[in-house]
């Protein structure tokens, strides 16, 4: 009685067992390789980014070599970007760039790479809150800027290249701007010359930026108080040139003034 007892409760934990692993089997393991894509395509488009991923993901690993996956690799890239997970939306791009050098969409991932760096410091919070773009990280923006140049050397007439031009403007300006909050910074703690070079670099690399009259303010103020009167000079007379208002409200003060623009 004991010995059926114990083969009963033996088969009752192997039913157990199987009905588990049942419960646990992946449902996608039947699934062709155009089944994968369009699952992942639609919830992709649906919003469902995660399970965009994890079907991209399958498709790629059981089908290396279809047109499917080749695909999906870019495809993945803009899950992983919508998710906010710009380090595996990079990483992504990057292969298919690699294996995928002449694709007819390569000016797409150098787009989708732009944006990603673009918006690779922004939070959750900073979308919704204003945000301070001269604080904001450079290296990313800088990173930004020449994946959209890129673009635009190779694919000039691609369908991306105005929209590229147009943020490759805006952040030239905010690239700019930054360099003036770092100057900013030097000229509160009395770091004149360290100041004056970050002025000096905006106007060699960033002319033409909403930065430039500043940078050129603060020239004049740091190498005054440097006593590097011609130097100072030399920059009113740039400020005059193209910023007369600028240049005339600063010519009023006298030297020693060293308010932060």
């Amino acid at each position: 009685m004991s010995a059926l007892r114990n083969t009963l409760i033996l088969i009752l934990l192997a039913a157990l067992i199987s009905g588990c692993g049942a419960m646990r089997q992946d449902p996608t393991r039947d699934w062709s390789a155009s089944q994968l894509y369009e699952e992942a395509k639609a919830a992709l488009e649906r919003g469902n980014y995660d399970q965009a991923v994890e079907h991209y993901e399958t498709l790629e690993a059981r089908f290396p070599f279809g047109r499917h996956a080749q695909q999906g690799q870019l495809e993945i890239a803009y899950a992983y970007y919508k998710a906010q997970e710009p380090e595996m939306a990079i990483a992504a791009i990057d292969r298919f760039l690699q294996m995928n050098p002449r694709h007819p969409h390569a000016d797409y991932a150098y787009y989708l790479r732009g944006l990603t760096n673009y918006e690779r410091d922004q939070s959750f919070l900073n979308r919704w809150v204003p945000q301070d773009q001269a604080r904001r990280d450079p290296v990313p923006l800088r990173t930004a800027f020449e994946d959209f140049g890129t673009l635009l050397q190779y694919f000039p007439d691609s369908r991306y290249a105005q929209d590229s031009r147009e943020r490759m403007v805006r952040l030239r300006n905010m690239l700019a701007a930054h360099e003036m909050h770092v100057a900013d910074f030097y000229m509160r703690r009395g770091a004149w010359l360290a100041a004056a070079q970050r002025g000096r670099y905006v106007l060699e690399h960033y002319d033409g930026s909403g930065a430039v009259p500043d940078a050129l303010e603060i020239m004049v103020r740091a190498y005054r108080e440097l006593d590097m009167d011609d130097l100072a000079e030399d920059a009113l007379r740039v400020l005059r040139q193209n910023f007369p208002n600028r240049a005339d409200e600063l010519a009023a003060l006298p030297h020693g003034t060293s308010a932060p623009v």
